[in-house]
């Protein structure tokens, strides 16, 4: 009796023995086939990324190709209406004056649309040049009031330009750095028919220096504060409506802004005004500064 229940028992664990062997050999299976289907996938994954790379390669030759053989043609547009309003060859009527005022102005919007497309597309195939340098806030706010006092003709707006205070010497690539804020005034003084727009500096945190646009404009909904930093973003306003635009300044300026080691803000509510602002280390990282975006 004893022989015959060993005997039992031992069939049983040959049977336990082979059932357990199958489910290895069909765990193994599974684990091979999905092995299989990964490598698969990263294999997909890889040609994707592949194809990505190329289209924003392409991309990227296309605006900047087209952005220099642009900039031919509308210098030459420039040129001939400012001799026309110089009345080079001969005086104009009021309403000739003011076509040609007209042609003057879209031109300068072309011109400022294919710069910041070439600007794009340079950081995009990271071929944008960091060029940082020592220079004071006080004479970066000189130029920049420079600039836009002709622009700022409206007698219903005003443009201040805080003094910066006690801020450290910047250094960082001052022309980057203008850019962002000229991008930010200019739409300040499209989108503020009346009030004030003040530029302000002042240091934040450890060596980070936070420069703000603010103004009385129509201000910006929060359903669209993130996407007007997206390329080719508008928002749907009347006054937009009225007004032409590229949507690409901000989208610009953000990607300005990161390459600066920085980042941008915007505190906005529809009907009361916005601020814009960049935050900027005062001194440039010293393992970026001789890198290109």
């Amino acid at each position: 009796t004893l022989s015959s229940s060993s005997a039992a028992s031992d069939v049983y664990k040959r049977q336990e023995l082979e059932l357990c062997r199958a489910e290895i050999r069909s765990l193994r299976e599974e684990l091979d086939e999905t092995n299989r289907g990964v490598v698969a996938l990263y294999g997909e994954l890889d040609v994707q990324a592949e194809k990505l790379r190329k289209a924003t390669e392409l991309k990227s030759h296309f605006l900047s190709y087209m952005s220099h053989e642009f900039r031919t043609p509308i210098g030459a547009i420039r040129s001939n209406a400012r001799l026309l309003l110089d009345h080079v060859d001969g005086p104009l009527t009021t309403e000739q004056t003011r076509q040609v005022g007209f042609i003057q102005e879209t031109a300068a919007e072309f011109s400022e649309m294919v710069n910041d497309l070439l600007d794009l597309a340079k950081i995009e195939a990271g071929r944008l040049e960091i060029s940082p340098g020592w220079f004071e806030m006080m004479d970066l706010f000189a130029a920049l009031r420079g600039m836009f006092k002709a622009m700022a003709d409206n007698v219903e707006l005003s443009l201040v330009f805080e003094e910066p205070g006690d801020l450290p010497r910047f250094y960082t690539d001052n022309r980057k750095l203008s850019q962002i804020l000229r991008n930010f005034i200019s739409n300040a003084l499209k989108f503020t028919p009346q009030g004030e727009i003040k530029v302000s500096a002042e240091l934040v945190g450890d060596m980070l220096v936070k420069f703000s646009v603010a103004d009385t404009g129509i201000g910006i909904a929060s359903e669209f504060h993130d996407a007007i930093f997206n390329d080719f973003t508008q928002v749907d306003s009347p006054i937009q409506k009225r007004l032409r635009g590229t949507g690409l300044g901000l989208a610009l300026s953000k990607q300005l802004a990161q390459l600066l080691g920085g980042w941008v803000e915007v505190q906005s509510a529809l009907g009361e005004g916005s601020t814009f602002s960049v935050i900027v280390p005062a001194h440039l990282p010293v393992d970026t500064k001789d890198l290109k975006a």
